[in-house]
């Protein structure tokens, strides 16, 4: 699969996030109040986000390690729109409505970048072992030629 598959991919799981959070957030709402809605929608629209990143954009197997750093993810992207948003409004004098909508757009790179080093970072092996899909090759020419 291409880079450039990948980066559609990517988008198209960023849609989905959006629309899954924004439907949990508001029928967290009619229960909890807005921060407790948010933060709960936001948690779980993640969790789908790791499966639907592994599964659907870099077409990987999901381990601990990775759902563990994926929300590294989150973080540069909200660094980045943050970021963004403040040299649009107070360097560039933009308006603040629309800085935020920008700001996002320009942080999908580099989000994509810091997402596909982590799902496509291989998972630390024992020392001399080589891990599991990169295994399976190996032990098939070991089991022909009779070494196993």
């Amino acid at each position: 699969m291409t880079v450039q598959v990948q980066m559609v991919r990517f988008a198209l799981v960023g849609v989905v996030n959006t629309g899954t959070y924004y439907g949990m957030y508001l029928v967290l709402l009619t229960w909890l109040p807005y921060v407790a809605a948010h933060v709960v929608a936001f948690l779980l629209s993640m969790i789908g986000s790791f499966f639907l990143t592994s599964y659907f954009t870099y077409r990987t197997r999901p381990t601990w390690r990775k759902f563990l750093l994926f929300p590294l993810t989150n973080v540069a992207n909200f660094v980045l729109t943050t970021s963004g948003v403040y040299l649009l409004v107070d360097v560039l004098h933009l308006g603040s409505r629309y800085a935020p909508l920008i700001a996002a757009a320009a942080a999908i790179p580099i989000t994509f970048v810091v997402s596909r080093t982590i799902m496509l970072r291989p998972d630390r092996a024992t020392p001399g072992a080589v891990s599991g899909e990169e295994a399976a090759p190996e032990r098939a020419v070991a089991r022909q030629s009779g070494n196993v």
